[in-house]
């Protein structure tokens, strides 16, 4: 999941390093550290916590023309300055995302190495070296590494004996390349580059990069070749808060925006056009995410089997790969991967194309791993997402699957609808969640309680809750309360109840009376005009129909949770323990 930046050029590197580690912490920010070459000496300065404290050790009047950066979200290895990035072995310098799986095995061929850390990077690193001694030839080191180590990992290097030189090389981990005027970029994600330049290069995985008066890139037979040029679709305000306290207020208030670039790209006059596909054939589909993803498929696949009739499952990512799965060749199976490289996602993706099963990737990630290995892709269209927890993207996400369902139901009537969701979010936006998150943020654990379509908005509800406020939430199926969960209700604990469906709303209204009367405060959220006295607060938005109200009450419960962490002092953008895009299993 961390970060890395790499820069050669002509200006000074510290300030390009450190402003991309910045615009990637949300990829982890356990440990940063730097690695810049001085008087043809590479320097290393790193720290534990956020860049912005690597920032205040580096003197402002250092000037390196070339360097390599790193922000960490732990995995091998403890958070402390030792294990922090870059490491530093012999005559190599590296910074490393991903997880070198045979790293003991490794290890047990460098008995002449004292290793400092307890990172399977530095064992990396001392292997890069080790094998450098016997071959001096990077290009032919890099080619070998790749046949030695399992696991995933991207890697950008400095070598003493080329030290005006940067090296790089990906499998399974994320790594682009770019330039302008003569400047050269390596980075995990393309906001670290946006303020210099929207042109990039993909790597593909096994392929060694060297950067030395130009960009060389090698496939693995060594052969040089050229790659396709992109152009990123986003700005630099992407990677910038505008004015809002947070990111994830920022991007919020964002969704109407990817709502219309989702209805422009596949909707024309309220018709599906030529870049929404048909996947009417299928008998059965699979749904296929981690977290939010697997939220947003629960949602949807409400919609499919209400509109398409169509039997649809919904799996967890890190689960999928173990099961047992009765598929047919009528069997669509869909993964949902905000950044397309989730990694329990990408290998169930892997798994299910090796049974020869037809596949289709719903990411935001132009060019990413899912995206170019699934049969058929679908963007989003959100844009980047820097906050941890998805808001936009989830939104987005459930959009798409929508308009997929409607599509394979031969059925655009509703498409009007979708162009009303702009004014009905902004009376979404105007409500004041302090007066509810006032009762909710001193609380230790809260409730998620509704049916059917209810329920899966309680899920994600329930995850935006407790992982940027630390609350202890759950969300449960309304009528499964009383099977054992509803002695877990103390008095002014918080229930949240969702009620959109009309159908089921007698039985959810009977599942909160029962926590109501035992002392919970019961907040109720809904479309539907209910008034009783089963709860204490009741937040009502608009009733559009049964496909989209989940898009308004799912906004409601993304300022709920925003505004109680916000009450709580909490650091929104970056939860504790969490990165952005998990590509390591």
């Amino acid at each position: 999941m961390c970060g890395i930046v790499g820069y050669k050029g002509k200006n000074n590197s510290i300030p390009v390093l450190l402003n991309g580690l910045k615009s990637l912490e949300y990829r982890g920010y356990d440990s940063a550290g730097i690695a810049f070459v001085k008087n043809k000496k590479v320097k290393i300065i790193k720290n534990i916590g956020r860049v912005s404290i690597l920032e205040s050790s580096i003197d402002s009047n250092e000037f390196s023309n070339i360097g390599i950066a790193h922000t960490r979200w732990a995995t091998h290895g403890k958070v402390n300055k030792v294990n922090a990035h870059p490491h530093r072995v012999g005559k190599i310098t590296l910074v490393h995302n991903g997880i070198i799986e045979n790293y003991d095995e490794i290890k047990n061929k460098l008995s002449s190495y004292k290793l400092k850390s307890t990172t399977d990077t530095e064992i990396l690193c001392a292997y890069i070296d080790y094998l450098y001694s016997k071959n001096h030839n990077m290009l032919e080191v890099l080619n070998k590494l790749k046949d030695d180590i399992k696991g995933s990992y991207a890697l950008v290097i400095i070598n003493d004996d080329e030290i005006d030189s940067l090296y790089a090389i990906r499998k399974n981990s994320p790594l682009i390349v770019a330039s302008n005027d003569n400047e050269f970029y390596l980075a995990s994600d393309m906001p670290a580059l946006i303020k210099y330049t929207n042109k990039y290069m993909l790597l593909d995985n096994d392929e060694i990069v060297k950067i030395s008066d130009n960009i060389y890139i090698y496939d693995k037979s060594l052969k040089e070749i050229n790659k396709k040029i992109l152009t990123f679709e986003g700005t630099s305000n992407d990677a910038m808060k505008c004015g809002y306290e947070h990111f994830m207020l920022k991007e919020i208030h964002e969704e109407p925006k990817v709502i219309n670039n989702i209805l422009s790209y596949y909707v024309t006059d309220n018709h599906f056009n030529e870049n929404m596909p048909n996947f009417k054939n299928y008998k059965e589909i699979y749904f296929v995410g981690c977290g939010s993803a697997a939220y947003t498929a629960d949602i949807a696949k409400k919609v499919f089997e209400k509109y398409v009739n169509v039997k649809c499952e919904v799996f967890l990512a890190s689960e999928y790969r173990y099961q047992k799965h009765f598929y047919t060749k009528k069997t669509l199976v869909i993964f949902i991967s905000q950044s397309g490289e989730t990694a329990d996602t990408l290998e169930a993706l892997r798994i299910t194309k090796n049974d020869g099963i037809d596949t289709l990737a719903l990411v935001n990630v132009v060019g990413s791993s899912i995206a170019r290995e699934a049969d058929k892709t679908l963007y989003i269209k959100a844009g980047p997402e820097i906050a941890v927890a998805t808001t936009k993207a989830f939104v987005a996400q459930y959009m798409l699957l929508t308009l997929i369902a409607l599509k394979m139901s031969n059925n655009e009537k509703y498409l009007c609808d979708y162009k009303s969701l702009e004014k009905r979010l902004e009376k979404v936006f105007k409500i004041d969640y302090i007066k509810y998150a006032n009762k909710i943020y001193k609380s230790n654990n809260a409730f998620f309680i509704g049916r059917q379509i209810d329920y899966g908005l309680c899920e994600e509800g329930s995850l935006k809750l407790k992982e940027i406020s630390y609350i202890n939430s759950s969300a449960f199926a309304s009528g499964e309360l009383k099977h054992g969960t509803i002695s877990l209700i103390e008095n002014k604990t918080p229930v949240i109840s969702i009620i959109t469906d009309e159908d089921i709303s007698l039985k959810t209204i009977s599942n909160i009376k029962e926590v109501h009367t035992r002392g919970a405060y019961s907040l109720f959220i809904t479309t539907l005009d209910i008034d009783g006295d089963f709860y204490d607060d009741k937040i009502k938005v608009d009733n559009i129909n049964f496909i989209l109200n989940p898009i308004l009450v799912v906004s409601v419960l993304q300022l709920l949770a925003y505004n109680v962490a916000k009450l709580k002092g909490e650091d929104i953008d970056k939860p504790r323990n969490l990165a952005k895009s998990v590509t390591v299993e």
